[in-house]
């Protein structure tokens, strides 16, 4: 008989865990290969994952509504059940304490129970660290025991959770800021996979206010020289307080991918300074050879858009332009190889931003088709992990809702955000025989929101520039 693990997988290069929202199979039902079977939520993509193997789902180990880290095992399949029946003999699903789960954002990591009852003492010690334990006793305790508590036994013989070495184990930039407010990082809540404190855990920490010093305390010049300089708004807050629902208000309270958005958009302002920089574009070329060409691609299959056009053009400018195609890492700046564009999909229940890879290397076809395909897996919650990570610049589209133009929040870790207002016929003051007249032309908004740290505003209208010249002299050869 084998049996197959099914693990919450990674589903983006930041995210490091994951919310089962939904069981779409229940313990005892056959599976198929490649059949759907649960339903997870990250702040990068809502999908549905299918089973890895073909059998019998004889174990659920997370619940629905549970957080886990990514490589977690979430259930298991009986890849061949017991002969003449559906269910193998063991179909009761397992206790919830059998999966680690992860803390939810914006509340402290509970310490975990201990892995195994130990005698009581004669008198309770007051120290909050854990009584050490002898080796002997960590290999007397089941393998599958030890594993599931996280337990680890030290060199000196005491007993660490993971969750505790997680913790312990902060990055040093971390522990330089909280070096340099005096802050302690024991009471600072952790966001990270088992309660592990980040950055951005101790920028909201300090913007609460939690950690600041009695009014009446005077900082020492050191104190007043690492003061941080100041930032933009807090971090959200579990709890707002002073706003309370009025008769007939409906409460809704915010989905995991609607907190993790909320929590990137905020840390992504106060990380990097945005500038933005507006060009209106002349479509009117576009609009010609879209029109010329529109039926030729239907018949393939491939819906023609203005949004493929901006994509090629900004696929090509980011070549000429490599500071847009960038990332910050400390005090570096990462000039990225591949070209691999992020295009923002507005969901009933969020956003997602699919990408495209080695989009430089693709026609317009090729990048009609890829821009087509994802929205639609992605409306349909058929992506894969691997087509929402690694984007390097992102293409956000509000003016299909009407939107003259807007100033988009950066995706991080990248450099810029380019932002597509509505394209509309206009009247405007064109040259005809060297003779001003009016005519109308098909006109549109592009902004372009980018990291002011390593992109100079002389470089983002260069970039900008590029973009706007290809689009108003488009090739028809390249259509």
């Amino acid at each position: 008989m084998a049996t197959i693990d099914v693990i919450m997988p990674q589903m983006g290069e930041s995210i490091a865990e994951g919310t089962l929202s939904r069981w779409m199979k229940k313990v005892g039902e056959a599976v198929k290969r490649d059949e759907p079977i649960f339903e997870i939520s990250t702040d990068k993509v809502d999908a549905e994952i299918p089973a890895p193997s073909a059998g019998v789902l004889t174990e659920i180990l997370v619940q629905e509504g549970q957080t886990v880290p990514v490589q977690t095992v979430v259930a298991k399949i009986d890849t061949e059940p017991a002969a003449g029946t559906g269910k193998p003999a063991a179909s009761a699903p397992a206790p919830a304490a059998t999966a680690p789960v992860a803390p939810a954002p914006f509340a402290p990591s509970p310490k975990p129970a201990a892995a195994a009852p130990a005698p009581a003492p004669s008198a309770p010690k007051p120290a909050p660290a854990p009584a050490p334990a002898p080796a002997a006793a960590a290999a007397a305790r089941p393998a599958a025991e030890r594993a599931r508590t996280g337990h680890v036994a030290e060199g000196n013989g005491e007993m660490e959770t993971a969750e505790e070495r997680l913790r312990r184990r902060s990055t040093p930039l971390v522990r330089k800021m909280v070096a340099e407010h005096n802050l302690d990082l024991r009471e600072i809540p952790g966001t990270g996979i088992a309660g592990r404190v980040t950055k951005n855990d101790v920028l909201g920490y300090i913007d609460s206010g939690a950690g600041a010093p009695a009014p009446s305390a005077l900082p020492t010049p050191e104190q007043a020289t690492a003061a941080p300089l100041p930032r933009g708004p807090a971090a959200p807050q579990p709890a707002p307080t002073g706003v309370e629902p009025w008769e007939g208000d409906r409460v809704e309270p915010w989905s995991r991918i609607r907190k993790l958005t909320a929590e990137h958009m905020v840390m992504s302002r106060r990380v990097s300074p945005h500038v933005n920089t507006i060009f209106e574009i002349d479509y009117t070329r576009i609009a010609q050879l879209r029109a010329k060409k529109k039926k030729d691609y239907a018949d393939r299959g491939v819906n023609l858009t203005f949004l493929a056009f901006i994509a090629k053009a900004a696929a090509d400018a980011l070549r000429k332009h490599p500071a847009l195609n960038a990332a910050v890492s400390g005090e570096s700046t990462i000039l990225r190889r591949d070209i691999n564009l992020g295009f923002a999909v507005a969901l009933d229940w969020g956003l997602i931003v699919p990408v495209i890879k080695h989009a430089d290397e693709l026609a317009l076809l090729g990048l009609a088709r890829a821009i087509n395909d994802l929205g639609e897996r992605a409306r349909a919650k058929k992506l894969s992990p691997d087509e929402v990570q690694k984007g390097t610049f992102t293409i956000t589209n509000p003016g299909v809702f009407g939107s003259v133009i807007g100033t988009p929040i950066i995706n991080q870790p990248q450099a810029a955000i380019l932002c597509v207002g509505s394209i509309e016929k206009q009247p405007a003051v064109i040259t005809v025989d060297g003779s001003d007249t009016i005519g109308v032309r098909t006109k549109g908004m592009l902004s372009l929101a980018f990291d002011h740290r390593i992109v100079d505003g002389a470089d983002a209208d260069r970039f900008m520039a590029d973009v706007k010249k290809t689009l108003q002299e488009f090739p028809e050869a390249a259509v």
